[in-house]
């Protein structure tokens, strides 16, 4: 495409030992995802869907590879230094929707983003902003029991857009929710994705979530059996993800 990657993996390996049991998760693994793609990975379960993601996020270390996000590469980088740049180029999502209960919609919103050094009044604009985003102005108040589970998920996805991302990371971010919610959501991402040019790494089980973005890298038994072919993400999410 001319353009460096904002995701880069080459031949990634990560295995998993505990006791006489040795789980080769992730087997020589390499792709690349271009800034403002929509990117799905599928599998069946033990492929290493999840694996993938938490060693491309630095989540998770690699036990041999290379991982580059923008240029940098995670290895690299201290313990530290690598938490801090988690917490101001990409959020998550999770099919646990992660909500503290005691807080509302806005305060779970606003929780990282003053963790994360904001001041205390940026971060309720900030978050009452996404909350906006995501369609929950009128929900701001409202603690997560009395939020249904798309609800839930949208408080969820703001949370991760808090910070402004250059990546959203999501692993089964549907996996909870009926058919019409799930279809809500991922309306929801895909407009996100055009007008804001976030890059997005979903995780899923479902065919239906994976047509929906840009191409689909397909996992078995800890390799890429096919990374898909890499689309031109649209033109109003490329002109956004100048941005980040």
């Amino acid at each position: 495409m001319g353009v460096d990657p904002i995701i880069r993996a080459r031949d990634v390996v990560k295995t998993y030992r505990s006791r006489n049991v040795v789980v080769n998760a992730l087997r020589g693994v390499s792709l690349e995802v271009q800034k403002g793609e929509m990117v799905a990975v599928m599998g069946p379960s033990g492929s290493g869907k999840t694996t993938l993601l938490n060693c491309l996020s630095g989540l998770d270390s690699v036990d041999s590879g290379e991982v580059a996000l923008a240029g940098k590469v995670l290895h690299s980088m201290s313990d530290n230094a690598l938490s801090e740049y988690r917490a101001r180029t990409m959020g998550f999502v999770f099919q646990a929707y992660n909500l503290l209960p005691v807080l509302s919609a806005l305060e779970n919103v606003e929780l990282p983003l003053v963790l994360g050094g904001a001041r205390p009044v940026e971060a309720q604009r900030r978050a009452a902003e996404v909350l906006g985003q995501v369609g929950l102005a009128d929900r701001v108040s409202h603690r997560p029991a009395e939020l249904s589970g798309g609800q839930q998920q949208r408080v969820a996805i703001a949370r991760s857009l808090a910070n402004n991302p250059a990546i959203v990371w999501a692993d089964e971010p549907t996996g909870n929710l009926d058919s019409e919610s799930a279809r809500d959501v991922m309306d929801l991402l895909v407009r996100l994705n055009r007008e804001n040019g976030h890059t997005f790494v979903l995780v899923t089980h479902s065919p239906e979530v994976s047509a929906r973005a840009n191409r689909t890298i397909h996992m078995r038994d800890g390799f890429i059996e096919d990374a898909g072919r890499p689309a031109m993400p649209s033109q109003a999410s490329v002109t956004a993800a100048t941005r980040h």
